[in-house]
């Protein structure tokens, strides 16, 4: 087969070439995702800066194939940035990790890719891909499956996931043994356009001051300059002075009120989404498992059909679920399609 191999600059997109080059006509691809590329990587923190696009470069001479950069900062702006920004305003917690997958590098990259005439993708996903099912990788502190849950049957069938059998430790050193020399370069950590880390400040640069209240049982007791800078669940920078410590419990953009409350307040039962993205179809109502975080604990649940999305009848209280993240359904480790959350009860 004829692969096109995304190439990020880092060790799991590196390996994941070397093996896919074993056996299949491999051509890499780096995306360019900014205009400002040196701006997107604090020392550990952030990638697809320019000093991303040599390591790629290197890996990919290292392995003997042909390399591209592909200038998609268009694409990453409108599909992943603004809609971060925009559902942030709107009261809501994105996760820009997978719009990107769902809205970069499986439907621009991959569209691009057939077009050319290559018959599918490679990443360095950590996730198992067999016969169009996808599935947690074998290391479990390393499983991706969660942001590739939004994935299509037909994007699946076109994709080629070669670490999904193998450790982070494995794969570093197949790199080594291989002369890759981004064997131990450090993983990329938090929001990737967001190098320095600080999300509250990337949103006030965008959004500007916008005053509000802190609400706790219909009594003001604090003050902030933006909602959108809150989250649900979030402790941290509510300057409140209690002694018992208070949580965000919701975010009201049109009123500016932020919500808080003690952490058993955070408690909820069922969550409701929109239109679901079936990867492994099955008839509901079903039970089955559901992860509602990145890296998050997973619940047992009962999923049935609740408009055009899903009720989740958690068997066991989950804590801080926001709307507009993503919960991601499975049955044991395969994964069968994942939704937004639009509310919880």
């Amino acid at each position: 087969m004829r692969l096109l191999a995304a190439m990020s600059g880092g060790v799991d997109s590196a390996v994941a070439a070397l093996l896919a080059a074993r056996s299949h006509d491999v051509t890499g691809v780096h995306l360019a995702l900014s205009q400002a590329p040196a701006a997107l990587r604090t020392g550990s923190r952030g990638c697809c800066s320019r000093e991303d696009a040599r390591d790629a470069a290197r890996a990919a001479d290292v392995i003997g194939i042909p390399f591209y950069v592909w200038d998609l900062a268009a694409e990453f702006q409108e599909s992943v940035v603004d809609d971060f920004v925009a559902e942030y305003a709107a009261g809501r917690t994105p996760n820009p990790c997978v719009r990107c997958n769902e809205k970069v590098k499986f439907a621009a990259v991959l569209d691009r890719a057939l077009q050319l005439g290559f018959d599918g993708v490679v990443t360095g996903h950590h996730a198992r891909l067999t016969d169009g099912v996808l599935s947690r990788s074998v290391d479990v502190d390393k499983d991706q499956s969660y942001v590739l849950a939004v994935l299509t049957p037909t994007q699946l069938a076109s994709t080629v996931l070669p670490l999904g059998d193998m450790t982070k430790t494995d794969v570093r050193s197949l790199a080594r043994s291989a002369g890759l020399g981004v064997a131990d370069k450090p993983d990329s950590h938090d929001i990737c356009f967001i190098a320095d880390g600080d999300t509250a400040g990337f949103l006030r640069s965008r959004l500007g001051s916008l005053p509000g209240d802190i609400v706790e049982d219909g009594v003001v007791v604090g003050a902030h300059d933006g909602a959108y800078a809150f989250t649900v669940g979030q402790r941290r920078g509510l300057g409140l002075g209690r002694p018992e410590p208070r949580y965000v419990l919701s975010v009201e953009p049109v009123s500016r009120t932020v919500t808080v409350g003690p952490a058993a307040a955070l408690d909820v039962s069922t969550v409701l989404t929109g239109v679901p993205v079936w990867s492994s179809p099955r008839p509901l109502p079903l039970r089955c498992d559901v992860q509602l975080r990145a890296h998050g604990m997973v619940h047992a649940c009962s999923a049935s059909a609740a408009g055009d999305g899903w009720s989740l009848a958690l068997d066991t209280p989950a804590r801080g679920v926001a709307a507009g993240q993503t919960a991601a359904l499975y049955d044991g480790d395969t994964v069968l399609g994942s939704a937004t959350i639009t509310a919880t009860a």
